[in-house]
């Protein structure tokens, strides 16, 4: 048998093609809506409340030679300690008013369910503001016996940063840990933890 070779013809490249851009369409842009109005929640504003107005605050900064609780000093707590104070009276007021507005008859048990425990969730939370409320009143009151910064057990100074950050403390640092260590141990051999 012959083998016979084959003729080999040059590959055929093929062209390219040209490509041609297309024009890009700007897209639309959608009107924003606006979101219904929710109802006022007055549980979101919880925050804002339990934290001291001093949070927003800036810091008492003592000048040089300034002696501790100085007029100045208490002016500045005193402030804070009544923005607080009527802060949570309004809150106390609304909640009183949102309660009254709100309280209906739903006919729908589950309905009635979600308002009774709101309305028990909003009830806890005006009770912590009235223990709150207790708290800042003794401190207005230790102002104006000048007893306000130093602590109640050991009578030193609790400090300008810390009072800063809790106004109605009535402890220092040490004294405040020192309790809450008998605190934890009292607990703990109570319920047979050791």
């Amino acid at each position: 048998k012959k083998v016979t070779k084959k003729k080999s013809t040059p590959k055929k490249v093929a062209k390219k093609k040209k490509v041609t851009k297309k024009k890009s369409t700007p897209k639309k842009v959608a009107k924003k809506k606006k979101a219904p109005k929710k109802k006022h929640i007055f549980s979101a504003r919880r925050k804002d409340i339990t934290t001291s107005p001093s949070s927003g605050m800036k810091p008492y900064k003592r000048k040089r030679g300034e002696i501790y609780m100085s007029k100045p000093q208490l002016k500045y707590f005193k402030n804070i300690l009544e923005i607080w104070k009527n802060e949570l009276i309004n809150e106390g007021n609304r909640t009183v008013h949102h309660m009254q507005d709100e309280s209906s008859n739903f006919p729908d048990p589950n309905d009635r369910a979600t308002q009774e425990s709101e309305f028990g969730l909003e009830l806890r939370t005006r009770d912590r503001d009235r223990k709150l409320l207790n708290k800042i009143q003794k401190g207005l009151q230790r102002i104006d016996e000048g007893e306000y910064g130093f602590c109640e057990e050991t009578g030193e100074e609790i400090g300008l940063k810390r009072l800063h950050a809790r106004p109605v403390a009535t402890l220092s640092l040490e004294a405040q840990e020192r309790r809450e260590l008998a605190e934890r141990q009292y607990r703990n051999r109570n319920t047979g933890y050791r």
